[in-house]
């Protein structure tokens, strides 16, 4: 469903040949939509990656605290308890919300084939999320939160994101109504429903949480189903829409059938939102809440299933490209990334397997599955093919791509490893008669280490990202013309 047009460099071996465009207008149209998203969608990108180091700093921190208890124990605002949520709203809600808007208004922009009006209002919609951002984090780390697990953040900080999101998804919502002659993509589909899902259970669950008639149990309930969405129907709707168009994009060629991609469109849309309640096994909820939660996360198998077999017989032939190309090599990553984590999803929503790691680091795991090693990768992809279409020149380093790659994909599989190990260790001692509690904490501390070592990686990793899109901004890159690879054709890199 994502159109086939010019590949990202002149890669596509001989067996697929490359038809150069000669239609001076649609040249001119893309020049048209990239001038005129530049200053947003840059503006989105230097914000999230702002807060992107943030979180890998905050991130550092929560996993020293598990292991350390000690460290910068003289700062009451950086305790575990504060800078835990801290930390996830800082990575769920400024870099990837954030970058993911981005991505998004982009390519709206150029699947619509519709330039960008007003630029100032998605600006003044950055602002307000940002603003607001700020106001949570601090709030939090002034020990002042809900107590929700998932909804820490304060109403009053809830709602500026709100407006600041309203401001940016209308804009969204305008591109489509405005588009011109074109067919609808799949990853418009994915956009589309990612901008009118957010609102609704954002804007639902905060308000929610603030009557007086929700408490206590209800109030789990609502976290619950807010949390899952949050991720499902948010951050992977873009992720997802971001890949289909990438990955045929790069590999110059279509994607392999729209009619699997239309079932796993509308079977994710079907099941996703309901998956929430699986959260919720062992809890003081009725029985039937939790077995449909279980009995959706089993259906999302279909468009797991739908969504991997169509990239990978759209890439079958042209996986060399991730030794060439860094934002296949990104964005590929991720989909795989993105394939493991429903698979853990689906195991993890069973009740004899739940039963193990509920109350561990386990549930933490997943998470950084699906926002980093599966949405994050994938943005990374975006960036790295978005950015020198709006600033008018290519990334400066290969090396420095690779530094970044590596950092990001080995020590986000380290971090993601160690809290999977240390949920599933720890879970099958709480479930041991014999086992005192110490013994609970002894046992996961000995992956924390591991996982502190692995975050150190990620913020070098993440520096050297940050250093090199500034260089971008500063137009200090190669000159536009051929893009910046990890190599040419014909020579092997690892």
């Amino acid at each position: 469903m994502t159109a086939v047009a010019a590949p990202e460099s002149k890669l596509t071996p001989a067996a697929v040949p490359v038809i150069p465009s000669t239609d001076a207008k649609v040249a001119v149209e893309r020049s048209q939509i990239d001038s005129a998203a530049a200053g947003p969608v840059l503006i989105f990108f230097t914000t999230s990656i702002a807060w992107l180091l943030v979180a890998s700093l905050l991130g550092f921190i929560t996993s020293m605290k598990l292991h350390s208890p000690g460290f910068l124990a003289d700062l009451p605002f950086l305790t575990y308890g504060r800078v835990a949520p801290a930390y996830n709203l800082a990575l769920t809600y400024g870099w990837a919300s954030l970058v993911g808007m981005g991505v998004s208004i982009w390519l709206m922009s150029r699947l619509c084939r519709v330039p960008l009006r007003y630029p100032g209002v998605l600006v003044l919609g950055a602002v307000f999320w940002n603003l607001g951002l700020v106001l949570g984090i601090g709030s939090v780390l002034a020990g002042k939160n809900t107590g929700i697990p998932g909804m820490e953040i304060p109403f009053g900080a809830a709602a500026l994101m709100f407006i600041g999101y309203l401001l940016i998804g209308l804009w969204g919502a305008i591109l489509y109504k405005f588009r011109r002659n074109a067919p609808v993509y799949i990853s418009v589909w994915y956009l589309l429903g990612a901008f009118f899902w957010f609102p609704w259970f954002f804007g639902v669950a905060h308000i929610a949480v603030t009557m007086p008639q929700v408490q206590g149990v209800v109030q789990s309930v609502i976290a619950a189903w807010f949390s899952q969405n949050l991720s499902l129907l948010w951050l992977t709707p873009i992720g997802l829409a971001a890949a289909y168009y990438l990955i045929p994009k790069v590999v110059n060629r279509p994607i392999y059938s729209y009619n699997l991609a239309s079932i796993g469109f509308w079977t994710f849309a079907l099941f996703g939102g309901l998956t929430g309640m699986a959260r919720l096994s062992g809890g003081p909820v009725p029985a039937w809440f939790v077995t449909v939660g279980i009995a959706a996360n089993i259906m999302m198998i279909v468009p797991i299933v739908t969504v991997l077999t169509n990239f990978i017989f759209t890439m079958h032939g042209q996986t060399h490209m991730v030794y060439y190309s860094p934002t296949i090599r990104f964005t590929f990553f991720g989909v795989i990334a993105f394939a493991i984590s429903c698979f853990v999803g689906v195991l993890a929503s069973l009740r004899g397997f739940d039963s193990i790691v509920h109350f561990t680091q386990f549930q933490a795991a997943q998470q950084h599955l699906v926002i980093y090693a599966f949405f994050s990768m994938v943005m990374f992809g975006a960036i790295y093919y978005i950015t020198p279409r709006l600033v008018g020149c290519e990334w400066l380093s290969a090396s420095l791509i690779k530094i970044h790659f590596l950092g990001a994909a080995y020590g986000g599989a380290t971090i993601i490893a160690m809290m999977a190990f240390s949920g599933l260790s720890a879970g099958l001692t709480m479930i041991d008669p014999d086992a005192t509690f110490s013994q609970v904490i002894q046992i996961g501390q000995v992956y924390f280490a591991g996982s502190s070592l692995a975050y150190v990686f990620i913020l070098f990793a993440h520096l050297f990202f940050a250093l090199h899109f500034l260089l971008m901004l500063l137009r200090i890159g190669q000159p536009g013309g051929e893009p910046t690879l990890f190599a040419n054709p014909g020579q092997e890199t690892h």
